[in-house]
């Protein structure tokens, strides 16, 4: 179970963290246990010996502490695989060789157990019922604990050297052969080293990874770049770019920011606090805090607000829980709501549905504005993102999108600004984006950006998303390809592996 688990977040960086990463980690998990009760169910009746056991349990630590040495070749071979087909050849291999090994003890410990026909069914039932209560135990630990303090790497050391333990322990202790206690030496190679990357690129670019925190919520880490004056600075989990900052004037990298934290404003210019889902690397709260309008921040990972604060100088409060929580529960009313919240590589589904929408409203005041960022199409395999639109609209009276890109060029993928709101038809205007007193070339890039408002044509198929019926993962495979074929391009590999 704790290879299981922590499986997904081995090769989450590099095919995110999507269903289809997890439907690979559960189906590898599967076969291979299918496999290893069956070839240890035969063995075990060819060889009735505990040696032959012990040694299976030898075996699969030593693959377990393979797992963070092979995962770079393993995933940079399959990784052309595409997404589906990418995590399941990359978990397997990774996680299919010592979960065969561990399903051969289940058989091996029933046939050394049951000596007596008469009381079969109890010695099964017994083992069955400690072995699940070890799993869930195992779980717990793993996913509660563990991977807040040490990390999947060491995890997966920890676990390896454990197998490797229990099984020196029986040689010693019951076969007297003193000198396997030599095998307590196969752990020390491997052990995972904290050290921290840096590289020069070949255009010349210093790449540093500054800070690296694994989490209940993903892989989160500080990245820099320098190259002769520039210097920039990113956050990205799980792979995905969060945010990022030109270091020398604090200025994002990316445009999005600066849309929802404009375009809201000129819409209704009158309000007083705002609600931002999703920390990242804390622009977007610190556009609306900089003009002195109160922000609440929320964000489900603690690590998020913990490296925004100690590398991006975010200095606002955040409350760390889940968005649809917190929806839920606060009575606090809100003039704008900014929805900025990538899991891998798509906004959660819980929060791009119907429902969530609706709770959305609810925490508005009569005239406030909800802005969302959403990575979508405007043209080929559009299904979901007009799908997004058509929900929206579903709640809302008004739904306005500004793609970040030219529509009528490219592949017509990318970030999509959306801007919700009820009553009187509004929006931003020309003349007040001219007047905002900014970086000349961020205020360029917003009269462009006004100029390519978009809209579906009615023609267009969709769904409305609702929590019962939300398929963004199965419909957008097509997007997330591609953004993470643009990880892989943007992205060392060293610094994703790393």
């Amino acid at each position: 179970m704790v290879i299981e688990i922590l499986g997904a977040r081995i090769i989450g960086p590099f095919f995110g963290v999507s269903i289809f990463v997890w439907t690979s980690v559960i189906s590898v998990t599967m076969i291979s246990l299918a496999l290893g009760y069956a070839l240890g169910g035969m063995f075990s009746d060819r060889q009735n010996h505990p040696d032959f056991l012990y040694f299976f349990i030898l075996l699969a630590g030593v693959f377990v502490l393979m797992v963070p040495f092979t995962k770079g070749p393993a995933l940079n071979f399959f990784i052309t695989f595409g997404l589906r087909s990418g995590a399941f050849f990359s978990s397997l291999v990774l996680f299919g060789p010592p979960l065969l090994l561990l399903g051969c003890v289940s058989p091996y410990v029933v046939k050394l157990a049951a000596r007596e026909l008469s009381n079969i069914g109890r010695t099964v039932g017994v083992f069955y019922a400690i072995s699940t209560i070890g799993s869930v135990f195992g779980t717990l630990l793993a996913g509660f604990v563990l991977v807040s303090y040490l990390g999947v790497d060491k995890i997966f050391y920890l676990v390896g050297m454990l197998l490797i333990l229990l099984s020196v322990t029986y040689y010693v202790c019951f076969r007297r052969t003193i000198i396997s206690i030599l095998l307590l030496l196969i752990p020390i190679p491997f052990f995972p080293s904290d050290t921290l990357i840096t590289k020069v690129l070949d255009d010349g670019t210093t790449v540093s990874l500054l800070a690296k925190k694994e989490g209940y919520y993903g892989n989160v880490k500080v990245v820099d770049y320098k190259k002769g004056a520039v210097h920039t600075r990113e956050m990205i989990i799980d792979g995905l770019l969060q945010g990022g900052i030109v270091m020398n004037n604090g200025l994002s990298i990316n445009m999005y920011p600066y849309i929802l934290g404009f375009f809201p404003r000129y819409i209704q210019p009158s309000g007083k606090k705002c609600l931002v889902i999703g920390l990242g690397a804390g622009i977007i709260p610190a556009l609306y805090e900089k003009d002195n309008i109160e922000v609440d921040v929320v964000d489900i990972d603690p690590n998020v607000y913990q490296l925004a604060k100690e590398y991006f100088n975010y200095n606002g409060s955040v409350y760390i829980e889940d968005a649809r929580y917190f929806l839920m529960t606060t009575d606090n009313k809100y003039d704008y709501i900014i929805l900025d919240v990538f899991n891998g590589d798509t906004t959660p589904s819980h929060l791009l549905s119907r429902e969530a929408f609706t709770l959305m409203k609810k925490c508005l005041s009569k005239d406030g504005v909800l802005g969302l960022n959403i990575f979508g199409s405007l043209r080929d395999n559009n299904f979901m993102t007009v799908s997004t639109v058509r929900t929206i609209e579903n709640v809302f009276d008004h739904v306005q999108m500004y793609p970040n890109f030219n529509p009528s060029s490219g592949d017509g993928t990318g970030n999509i600004s959306l801007f919700a709101y009820d009553g009187k038809k509004l929006g931003p205007s020309f003349k007040s984006i001219q007047s905002l007193e900014f970086n000349n070339v961020v205020r360029r890039n917003l009269e462009t950006i006004f100029k390519w408002k978009y809209s579906f044509s009615e023609k267009e198929p969709f769904i409305i998303l609702t929590d019962d019926f939300n398929p963004l993962d199965c419909f957008d495979l097509f997007l997330k390809e591609k953004v993470r074929k643009n990880i892989l391009n943007a992205t060392d590999w060293d610094i994703l592996n790393g």
